[in-house]
């Protein structure tokens, strides 16, 4: 039986809710938690992206957790309006013609944006990640090639590092710069799918992380289709409730979501744990 952990883009807040139900799954189950963190696949995109590369380089989750609560942090802030986001995302990608066209679209967005530098925003990366090489594991980092619109899927044996990988993954088109790794330019993995469920492919158990309400509406595509997609693997989703959803605000990529999101997490998995366990260990 082979068992994956997927973790969903949300931004800085969905770092912290992440973090937080894993921290608060094994309050609860400390056994559960290792066995979660042990899991044959690990895949991240986006936000994801930052806690699988944490969990993987094997720090505590209590560690993780408390450095959620600190107020210190090198996170950037960014004054973000959402809904004026995704805005100008439909408006890029109204008259595409396939999925590689609405990346190529969502790309030239993001390389046309004003942006930080590179080099500051990869310095915020790499504070976010304990350990900074990748672990001899099946860890799994989708990011897209801005110009071409393609997925690349970076791994272990990619030959790129591990900040380059996430910062590639985390660069949200219109806010952060696209991620130069050989010559290329790569954004956020999480276009059009905060999960990318599909990569879970041949995993018969399949648990993901989502700092989302249920029934979330997304720009495209849908989460329900992409676990359906998936028979016969068992999916199971923990969502965010709307006290987490309260606590991410109007801004996920703030900083100042961090403690808030990472203490509503925490009582989601807490909350969780039980029913979890009974999908993880089912025969």
């Amino acid at each position: 039986m082979k068992r994956a952990l997927v973790l969903a883009g949300g931004g800085v807040a969905g770092i912290a809710w992440e973090l937080g139900v894993l921290h608060g799954i094994q309050e609860t189950d400390p056994k559960l938690a290792d066995q979660l963190l042990a899991a044959d696949l690990l895949l991240g995109t986006s936000a994801g992206a930052t806690v699988a590369a944490q969990i993987a380089g094997g720090t505590s989750l209590a560690e993780l957790y408390a450095a959620q609560l600190n107020e210190a942090s090198a996170e950037i802030e960014v004054d973000l309006d959402l809904a004026d986001l995704m805005a100008r995302f439909i408006a890029a990608t109204t008259a595409a013609t396939s999925l590689t066209d609405l990346r190529q679209r969502v790309g030239t967005l993001a390389l046309a944006t004003e942006t930080v530098e590179e080099s500051v925003r990869r310095t915020a990366i790499a504070a976010r990640l304990p350990v900074a090489t990748w672990a001899d594991r099946a860890l799994l980092i989708p990011a897209i090639d801005a110009e071409t619109g393609e997925m690349t899927v970076f791994t272990r044996d990619s030959g790129v590092g591990l900040v380059d990988a996430v910062a590639a993954s985390c660069a949200v088109p219109g806010v952060w710069p696209p991620v130069t790794i050989n010559g290329r330019r790569y954004y956020d993995g999480g276009i059009p799918s905060a999960t990318n469920t599909d990569l879970a492919t041949g995993q018969d158990r399949i648990l993901i992380l989502s700092p989302s309400l249920p029934g979330t509406p997304a720009p495209w595509g849908s989460l329900d289709e992409e676990i359906n997609q998936l028979k016969p693997a068992q999916v199971q989703v923990v969502h965010a409730d709307a006290d987490s959803a309260a606590a991410f605000g109007p801004n996920p990529l703030s900083p100042t979501t961090r403690g808030p999101a990472a203490r509503a997490g925490r009582v989601v998995g807490s909350a969780n744990a039980e029913r979890i366990s009974r999908f993880w260990n089912a025969a």
